[in-house]
């Protein structure tokens, strides 16, 4: 990662039980150029302890595409943690 790039903004946007616990539906933050969806989720949680419970059960989604957690984020991209979907 380049230490000299400014930083990336991103939105993210929540749904369901982590926006209820949150508060809010959609935030904006700033993460290093080069960082992933993995680095997202650890800033997140780190920033907004109560989406601990949440993380490991949401799904990704980048610009509406599900990602992988090793997916790099670019500067303008809309990310949505969503919950899992039920079935039956």
């Amino acid at each position: 990662m380049n230490s000299d790039a400014p930083p990336i903004r991103l939105r993210v946007k929540f749904f369901a039980a982590p926006r209820e616990a949150l508060g809010k539906n959609e935030i904006e933050i700033q993460l290093p150029p080069g960082s992933t969806v993995e680095d997202m989720m650890k800033h997140l949680t780190e920033t907004y302890p109560v989406l601990r419970t949440y993380t490991r059960f949401v799904s990704v989604a980048v610009n509406r595409t599900y990602v992988s957690m090793d997916t790099e984020l670019h500067e303008g991209d809309e990310v949505a943690c969503l919950p899992p979907v039920g079935g039956g």
